[in-house]
């Protein structure tokens, strides 16, 4: 082979890997984007999630403060605490 074949064939293997490694860089570009938007949407779901979880701890303690379980036992049960007079003190 002449000195000028030979440095075609180089020069074209040369722009064959120069054309692979452009589209390698694009697809790897393309699938980092892609990654980066699903991570923003976990994220977005994730800050959802925790306020939600806030709000519901919030509305468990109000749900289970003292002052509303005495009220409910009180109006929907019929319940009152006992008085004097129907305490008994149990000596061991």
């Amino acid at each position: 082979m002449s000195g000028l074949a030979l440095n075609s064939l180089w020069a074209g293997v040369a722009l064959v890997l120069v054309l692979l490694s452009a589209f390698s860089i694009i697809g790897s570009t393309h699938v980092s984007r892609s990654f980066y938007a699903q991570l923003q949407d976990l994220e977005a779901r994730r800050w959802y999630l925790e306020e939600e979880y806030s709000r519901l701890l919030l509305e468990q303690s109000t749900l289970a403060s003292h002052f509303r379980i005495e009220s409910e036992a009180g109006s929907a049960l019929g319940l009152v605490a006992p008085g004097h007079d129907q305490t008994r003190l149990v000596a061991k």
